[in-house]
């Protein structure tokens, strides 16, 4: 599953354009007094003005084994979250590390290098060292309805997991990242999950999908020109 374009919602597009463009360094695209996007590798990150707005989980492939070099590189930036005392995670099960950090909009970003993910390093971290989208959150009542519908309609399987409280949903390119949000909160900060939506262009097994998640529902669109 590669992850081609991610429309979500915003609180503050001022805020987010300067944490972006000014923080993180990357460079603003079409940008309007009510939406913005970045260009970030293969993927489009699309931001839009949103009333009743509540925050994300999204992550961004980083060279393999360069995940020190990313942390060096972010913690002259932004503030690096901690799971316990650590601030690099070590996912063994996933042969993966990630680095998670808050951006303005307090969504819970992450870094995540992948050992089934190679790509060359550069010798110095970047802007643009960043790779791609990921992963995105989506935080449900009802995990296994959302596995079947993106099982039968897009042939995505389960990475890991299970129905009850967290299900992966992907491959190590990206990932679906499914909760139950009456059970679980976002790791690694423990915030509530909310079930916020989104729209997501992504291709798999040589087919291309454009889909929306709108009110607890997913399902596929003609295009991602639809507002959620």
């Amino acid at each position: 599953m590669k992850i081609k374009r991610l429309e979500i919602g915003c609180k503050n597009i001022v805020e987010q354009q300067k944490f972006y463009r000014d923080i993180l360094g990357l460079e603003i695209h079409e940008s309007s007094i009510s939406s913005f996007e970045l260009h970030i590798g293969y993927s489009v990150l699309f931001f839009r003005q949103k009333e009743n707005f509540t925050p994300y989980h999204i992550a961004f492939h980083i060279p393999d084994r360069d995940e020190e070099k990313a942390l060096k590189w972010l913690k002259n930036r932004v503030s690096v979250l901690k799971f316990e005392s650590d601030t690099i995670i070590d996912f063994k099960g996933w042969d993966a590390k990630s680095i998670y950090f808050y951006d303005a909009d307090a969504n819970i970003m992450e870094f995540i290098s992948r050992r089934n993910y190679n790509c060359e390093s550069l010798k110095e971290f970047s802007e643009g060292s960043i790779l791609g989208i990921s992963e995105i959150g989506l935080a449900t009542d009802d995990i296994q309805e959302k596995h079947h519908f993106l099982n039968a309609n897009c042939e995505l399987d389960i990475f890991d997991g299970n129905f009850k409280n967290f299900c992966a949903i992907g491959n190590d390119l990206g990932l679906l990242i499914t909760i139950n949000s009456t059970l679980k909160t976002w790791f690694p900060t423990g915030d509530k999950a909310f079930n916020s939506e989104f729209n997501l262009q992504f291709s798999n097994k040589g087919k291309q999908y454009n889909m929306q998640y709108k009110r607890n529902k997913l399902q596929l669109l003609d295009s991602l020109k639809n507002n959620f």
